[in-house]
């Protein structure tokens, strides 16, 4: 049988033993000091480093392109629908009626048999504007009620008698309208 030594029990107590409040440890702290680098850690770590300073301006670079790709695309298809909008004026103007009507329109033209009326204001600027009363700042009120007016007028004509509509024969001189026998 074993001894133990005076003033310790063979049970163990389930107290923890006292804890100095300075080196008190975290679960950070306990993950951080469970890292070990080795080497080979190191060496991979300075690799990655490395490769992230070499492919980053090509990266750059890259996306730099892709951007300007893009934008050139979309200039190319604004061009094309610009082209395409061109051709189908051009077939218009293949066309013999277009250009005829445009011609008419445009430059005034006429084909010949034809009759062109051309209406021009002689009057000078001068006598239309000098009839016209002054132009005021003030407003003015009509002696006429608009709302009674229009009233009357509607009633007017709804209440008018109905006139007798002639007949298309019968307005047509030397036609006789047949008798229709029931």
């Amino acid at each position: 049988m074993s001894r133990t030594p005076p003033g310790r029990s063979r049970m163990r107590s389930n107290t923890p033993p006292p804890v100095d409040p300075d080196t008190v440890e975290t679960p950070v702290a306990g993950w951080l000091r469970g890292i070990r680098f080795s080497g080979f850690s190191l060496m991979m770590m300075g690799i990655l480093v490395m490769a992230v300073v070499v492919l980053a301006p090509s990266l750059r670079t890259y996306a730099e392109q892709r951007q300007e790709i893009n934008r050139l695309s979309a200039s190319v298809d604004d061009q094309r629908t610009e082209v395409d909008d061109l051709e189908i004026e051009r077939d218009r103007w293949d066309d013999r009626t277009f250009v005829t009507t445009q011609a008419r329109e445009r430059l005034s033209y006429v084909l010949p048999g034809d009759i062109s009326f051309l209406v021009i204001n002689d009057l000078p600027v001068a006598a239309g504007q000098a009839d016209a009363p002054p132009v005021s700042a003030e407003i003015q009120d009509t002696d006429i009620d608009w709302l009674d007016s229009m009233f009357a007028s509607v009633m007017t004509a709804g209440l008018a008698p109905e006139a007798a509509a002639p007949t298309s024969d019968a307005a047509v001189p030397g036609t006789t309208v047949p008798e229709v026998t029931p």
